[in-house]
Parts: structure tokens; C-alpha cells; sequence
């Protein structure tokens, strides 16, 4: 079979800016899909979000082999493994315990003066700009800012920190390169040595912080391991600011390029929060999340033998118009229906910082909008060419 041939081909010319019609054709042709590169795609609503529930691993030694299990056993050895996003029960039971006791909803409401602030002084270099890349102002230094701020790290260079992650969340996707592989292995070595230095840091300078409270935090008796430790906080930071990255600046395309939407917006500030929930919808900051079968498991019809990689699409169920309708693949920030998305997951690996990036976005977004009038693109749109965090790289706007 060839590439133009393959029903999923994330790498034809037009995926990257507009992945969606390829999701659409999936859904209405093969929505369970077994691909060639021995990995299986579920599309639709429905099936997606009973495969985030069902009692399925995230761990890459149930793998019965292929491909992928080539891939993960290249990647597997690793401090990252150890985080709770890899972990089945009882280990991911634990460690979320041990992470929720210090990330709770009332913690998270209490940042909002401290999100305000650093959105207004983003905003402010915006106005200074006038013509500007909205990533680099906005959505990547705000996510950042509250995630190393929550955290209470050291000044780190935010610079080098960005590219890092940048590579390592290319774990997150199916890769066949054996040189991209190593660069994944690479920046992993490196950012758990920075995430064990600012540990230690953190050791010799306590504080009312996140950080400071993970050292101590205790559950029935238990503490996180030292290595354990490490792999929470990298994927607190990475997972804390790849992803309302692209909440953000692909949230300013969508109301960019949709003026009514816009508009509404500017002259319905309390629509903000539902707003929110449009856009990640509408285009999702996580694209797709990982299970793999312990059993043979029937979806959609079609029975996954026991060893299989999976992948739910969810920006694909959040298209799906089975379940939102005639119009899911138009922008309506007063969607009724909109929090009913998946873009933060299901099931027991429900995205721990939804109320974080709900919080960053509402803020960022209905702020941006309100106040600048005049705010417009200015140039092409630049993508990050990932699959699975897909979002702007660049961003070129005028206000």
C-alpha cells in the first residue's frame, strides 16, 4: 500500500494545518481502524470515550510486540516511565493520590490574581509589539510562568527548557526514526537532571509552593520515591505548559478566523468559561491518548486482540458530529454542549490540571479579545508539525 493510499497518513501536505477532514473520513468509513504500522485508530465519539473508561493498561510491557513495542522498548528506560500517565493501577492509583493532595481545585482558584498579573504584563509587551508572534508574547511564557511559578523552581532557561520538552513530547507519538528516537532519549536525560537539580534546590529552600509540598507529601503512609518524585514534577512542568500553549494560540486561530465568533465574544464577556470549552474542542490541544488491551477488547463492532496499541482520537470524537451534531466542525462559543468534549480525557486518567489550563485559558483568551479591538492575523500560521500536541509554532498577529 502506498502513503496516499493509507487511510491515516499524518504525513500528506495538508494534515498538519487541517488534520480534521482526514478524521472525518476515518469516522465514516473505518471509525476502528487497524493501521499497517501495527497500531489501531478509534475515531468516534462514542467508542472513544469507552475506550478511555475501560479497565485498559499505559503500560508498554503488555504489548504483545511489533513495531511500537519496538519503539517504547527503545524509549522505556527511563525516570519518564515512572510518572503517573504511565502507570497502571495500583502504582497510577497511588501516585495521583499522592499529586492530588497538593493540586486541588481550591488551589487552583487561588491562583487567579496571579494568573491576571501575568497575563496583563504579557499583554502589555503585546501593545509595546504591535506586531507580534502571539506564541512567543503569550502562550508559551504564560503557561510556563504559572507552571515554574506553582512549582516555586529556580530562574531556569526557558529557552532551552522549551526546545527540550518540544523533543520529548514527540514520545507521546508513533515514531520510526531511529534518530528521533535518540533526540527523545537525549532531551529525557537532560531534563531529569535539570528536574533532579531543581529538587535539590527545593530541598535547601522550602516554601508554600507545589514543589515543596510533593517533597512532602504523604498518603496512608506512603511518600513518592526519589525517582518517582523526579518523574511527577517533569510531567507536571512539560505536561503544565505544552498544552495551554496550544490551548491558547489555537484558540486565537479559531476566533481569528471566525469573526462572528469573535464578536460574540467581545460583546458577551461571560461567555468566556464556555468559550473555553468551544475551543478545545473545536481544536484540540491534545490530539490523541494511548491504551493498550490486556485482553481482546470489543469496540465499535470489532474485537483489539490482547497486546494492542491503541489510540483514542480525540480531536477526532470532538468532530464527531454523531454526537455534536449537524454543525461540529463549525465554531459556536455558546455551544450548549461543548464541556461534554474530550480534551482532557476520561476515565481514570482524566487530565489532573483541567482546572489549570480552564483557568489559563478563560484569562488569556477573553483578555486578549477585549483588549484589542483591532486584533488580526497577520501572516501564515506556522504548525509545530507534531501529531499528537498539535499547535502553532508561530503566530504572527497585529493589534
Amino acid at each position: 500500500m502506498t502513503d496516499t493510499e493509507l487511510l491515516f497518513n499524518p504525513f500528506l501536505p495538508d494534515f498538519d494545518a487541517d488534520p480534521y477532514p482526514h478524521y472525518q473520513r476515518m469516522r465514516d468509513q473505518d471509525p476502528v481502524h487497524e493501521h499497517p504500522l501495527g497500531f489501531w485508530l478509534v475515531t468516534r465519539y462514542d467508542d472513544v470515550t469507552a475506550l478511555l473508561r475501560a479497565k485498559l493498561s499505559v503500560e508498554s510491557g503488555n504489548l504483545a510486540g511489533g513495531p511500537i513495542a519496538d519503539q517504547f522498548q527503545q524509549l522505556e528506560d527511563s525516570t519518564r516511565a515512572l510518572s503517573m500517565l504511565d502507570r497502571d493501577p495500583p502504582d497510577h492509583t497511588r501516585l495521583r493520590a499522592l499529586v492530588t493532595k497538593v493540586f486541588t481545585v481550591k488551589a487552583i482558584a487561588a491562583l487567579e490574581p496571579m494568573v491576571t498579573d501575568l497575563v496583563d504584563r504579557s499583554l502589555d509587551r503585546v501593545a509595546d509589539g504591535g506586531r507580534v508572534d502571539l506564541i512567543d508574547e503569550l502562550a508559551f511564557p504564560l503557561p510556563f510562568a504559572v507552571i515554574s511559578e506553582m512549582l516555586g523552581t529556580p530562574p531556569a532557561d526557558h529557552e532551552r527548557l522549551r526546545e527540550l520538552s518540544g523533543t520529548l513530547v514527540r514520545s507521546l507519538e508513533v515514531q520510526t526514526d531511529p534518530a528521533v528516537i535518540q533526540a527523545i532519549n537525549d532531551a529525557e536525560f537532560e531534563l531529569t537532571e535539570m528536574m533532579r537539580d531543581i529538587i535539590e534546590w527545593k530541598r535547601a529552600n522550602p516554601a508554600d509552593d507545589l514543589l515543596t509540598a510533593l517533597i512532602a507529601a504523604e498518603h496512608d503512609g506512603d511518600r513518592l520515591t526519589e525517582d518517582e518524585l523526579v518523574a511527577q514534577v517533569l510531567l507536571l512542568y512539560v505536561a503544565g505548559h505544552e498544552t495551554t500553549v496550544n490551548l491558547i494560540g489555537n484558540g486565537a486561530i479559531a476566533l481569528l478566523r471566525n469573526p462572528d465568533q469573535l464578536a460574540l465574544l467581545r460583546a458577551t464577556p461571560g461567555l468566556a468559561a464556555n468559550a473555553v470549552e468551544e475551543l478545545l474542542r473545536y481544536d484540540s490541544p491534545v490530539q490523541q491518548s494511548r491504551r493498550i488491551t490486556v485482553a481482546p477488547h470489543t469496540i465499535g463492532g470489532r474485537e483489539i486482540p490482547a497486546g494492542a496499541f491503541v489510540i483514542a482520537g480525540l480531536a477526532s470524537a470532538n468532530r464527531d458530529d454523531r454526537h455534536f451534531g449537524p454543525d461540529a466542525n463549525d465554531l459556536r462559543i455558546d455551544r450548549a454542549d461543548a464541556r461534554t468534549h474530550v480534551s482532557f480525557g476520561a476515565g481514570p486518567h482524566h487530565c489532573l490540571g483541567a482546572a489549570l489550563a480552564r483557568l489559563e485559558g478563560r484569562l488569556a483568551l477573553g483578555k486578549l479579545v477585549t483588549r484589542f479591538p483591532n486584533l488580526s492575523l497577520d501572516g501564515d500560521v506556522a504548525w509545530n508539525g507534531r501529531l499528537n500536541l498539535r499547535g502553532a509554532a508561530k503566530l504572527p498577529v497585529t493589534v
